[in-house]
């Protein structure tokens, strides 16, 4: 879906569904049902558009910012004010977000409503209508993660309807997600089963994978394993670790066989901003806003596999030598060896973000352009970008190593772990990755089920980091406390040789793992109250 999905096309932006309001966008132009659904291409925009609004570069950074991965310096994001503690109903993101997920619920609505009056066949319009309601559903369940209970509706509403419509329990979208997911499974194509033109499509395996994202936030272990399963069977399309960690988020890698669902973008047409404000000075960035945490990068194991707190190779002086390769993968620090870990044809470059050290990258100080921590993100970086550090590489939703460490957790949690299990999703992770010790690739047999438990959470920090789902992680695992409450910290480079001290991040467990309903929607709406809890109305 490269050639297709990079379309942001004008007529539709102004004509049939403007997202202006937040649960019903009333659509006004010269358009009319009778003159828009005359052929599948204009079908077909308007189902590329539900795709634009189902996810993003900026979405997977800003649900980045969420969480304990990275720090927010230079300026006070809504994000920081999450994480400081500070937000109230009346927060932009909660706002936002809600008008974003609603207008994207609109697109459905209107395509699901209207693409039967095409003149195709049935085959191709039951696929078309498949792939809007899996957007659908995958909206609904990204609203009910932050909001819980949320207005729920399975057609277009009213500007009326919209105004007095109440909250459905969060279990009853989700039952009706579940539903969705199952139905439209056989509606769907196998990866093998689509032309050049049509990759990115929503495929089967992406419909199982969201069933087991779904399943995996409620806990149903069972289930989980059930669609890890199915995925990994390869009757649903065949997946596999790509060869190459670093090299699976390039643009040359594109398509590769470990995604399984991703968001197009395409050189000069359609390209992401963000990492502009979050790669070396030296290297095009520009005010570096979001930063790799301490947190993050102490999360890493060492080569023999043991973590830094436990390792007899660790050397603080040296923190980053003989260290997990998927680090340098995500990670810049001090002493990061530019030319031999991105393409870009240097020769001997070396990034230096030590104080002092001269360079632009240099620490300066939590209010400079520098990075506030002292590392530079390197995940997603493609040197194949245009001027201003824009990306044109995809952004990866789902992705087979996802399978199998959901797999694995689920297998563990319900005490069915075992060395053949380890073998074929922890070892074969480790593998690709790049450590040979036996300590990290052999299974710990001797292992509780706890300490199996943080193996595997650590394992999936490492792993999805920068990917926008940590914070999912920790809302899931109810670790709010331990992981976003507390100073955070950058690098060893104060000048007492301590780690650089930031924000002083404040959780409530009683509130915290639930959004607020945006204050601007209760006025609005009396019947959206009462608030979550700790949240005033």
């Amino acid at each position: 879906m490269k050639r297709n999905l990079n379309i942001f096309v004008g007529l539709l932006l102004l004509s049939l569904l403007t997202a202006c309001n937040s649960m019903d966008n009333a659509p006004t132009n010269s358009y009319t049902d009778a003159n828009f659904w005359t052929s599948v291409d204009k079908a077909q925009l308007m189902l590329n558009m539900a795709y634009n609004q189902m996810y993003s570069a900026g979405k997977m950074w800003n649900d980045e910012r969420l969480s304990d991965n990275v720090f927010q310096g230079r300026g006070f994001t809504d994000q920081r004010t999450i994480r400081n503690g500070l937000a109230d109903a009346s927060t932009g993101l909660f706002a936002s977000e809600w008008k974003d997920l609603y207008g994207g619920i609109k697109t459905c609505h209107v395509f699901l409503e209207h693409i039967d009056q095409l003149e195709a066949s049935e085959t191709l319009k039951e696929n078309m209508k498949a792939q809007a309601r899996f957007i659908r559903a995958y909206l609904y369940f990204r609203l009910t993660n932050f909001y819980g209970d949320i207005p729920f509706f399975t057609k277009d509403i009213t500007l009326g309807e919209a105004k007095t419509i109440s909250r459905t329990p969060r279990s009853e979208v989700i039952d009706f997600i579940h539903k969705e997911l199952t139905e439209i499974l056989p509606l769907l194509s196998t990866k093998e089963q689509l032309t050049e033109s049509e990759r990115g499509k929503i495929t089967q395996a992406a419909d199982l994978m969201l069933q087991a994202r779904v399943y995996l936030y409620d806990n149903d272990w069972a289930n989980v394993e059930k669609c890890c399963d199915q995925i990994m069977s390869g009757q649903y399309g065949h997946y596999s670790l790509f060869p190459s960690y670093s090299g699976l988020f390039d643009s040359k890698n594109e398509y590769n066989d470990e995604v399984i669902l991703d968001i197009s973008y395409v050189p000069a047409k359609r390209t992401w901003g963000e990492m502009l404000d979050m790669v070396p000075l030296s290297k095009g960035g520009r005010v570096i806003s979001t930063a790799p945490t301490q947190s993050l990068v102490d999360n890493y194991l060492t080569l023999d596999g043991d973590p830094i707190t436990q390792s007899p190779t660790y050397n603080e002086a040296n923190p980053y030598a003989n260290r997990d390769p998927r680090l340098t993968a995500t990670v810049i620090y001090d002493g990061y060896d530019w030319s031999a870990n991105v393409a870009d044809g240097s020769k001997g470059e070396v990034i230096r973000t030590r104080p002092n050290t001269n360079t632009a990258d240099s620490y300066q100080g939590p209010t400079a352009n520098q990075s506030c921590t002292g590392y530079y993100v390197r995940k997603y970086y493609d040197a194949t970008h245009e001027a201003n550090v824009a990306m044109s590489n995809n952004i990866i939703m789902m992705r087979y190593a996802d399978v199998l460490l959901m797999y694995a957790e689920a297998m563990n949690e319900q005490g069915k772990m075992s060395a053949d299990i380890w073998n074929k999703t922890i070892r074969a992770i480790r593998q690709r990755a790049g450590f040979t010790a036996a300590k990290a690739l052999d299974y710990p047999a001797t292992s509780s089920q706890d300490e199996m438990r943080q193996t595997l959470r650590r394992e999936r920090r490492s792993e999805l980091a920068l990917e926008g789902l940590r914070w999912f992680d920790i809302k899931r695992w109810k670790i709010g406390k331990e992981a976003l409450n507390g100073r955070v910290h950058g690098a060893r480079f104060a000048d007492n040789n301590s780690y650089i001290s930031l924000d002083n991040y404040q959780f409530n467990e009683s509130r915290d793992y639930l959004w607020s309903v945006p204050q601007t929607q209760m006025d609005i709406d009396s019947n959206l109250k009462p608030n979550n809890p700790g949240w005033s109305n």
